[in-house]
C-alpha cells in the first residue's frame, strides 16, 4: 500500500512519537505505510476535519474515532 499522504505533517509524529523505534515504528508500519483507512486519526481528519484530531488521539483508537464520528452525525 502507499504511504499515507498525511504522514509528513501528522502532529502525532512531529515530536509526540518516535517513528524509528518501539511503538512508533509499529504504528507507522501498520497505519502510515499499511492501511491508513483504519487509523483513528485519519478517519477523524477525513470525516470531521483535521481540527477534530487532538494530539491525545493515537492511531489505534478506532473505537473513539467511530464514536466521535457517530456523535457528530446526530
Amino acid at each position: 500500500m502507499a504511504t499515507c499522504e498525511k504522514l509528513a505533517k501528522c502532529p502525532f509524529y512531529q515530536g509526540q512519537m518516535d517513528m524509528d523505534s518501539g511503538l512508533g515504528s509499529l504504528y507507522k508500519k501498520r497505519y502510515c505505510e499499511g492501511d491508513k483507512t483504519v487509523c483513528a486519526r485519519y478517519m477523524i481528519a477525513t470525516t470531521l476535519g483535521p481540527d477534530y484530531v487532538t494530539n491525545s488521539i493515537y492511531p489505534n483508537m478506532v473505537d473513539l474515532a467511530k464514536k466521535m464520528i457517530a456523535e457528530h452525525k446526530k
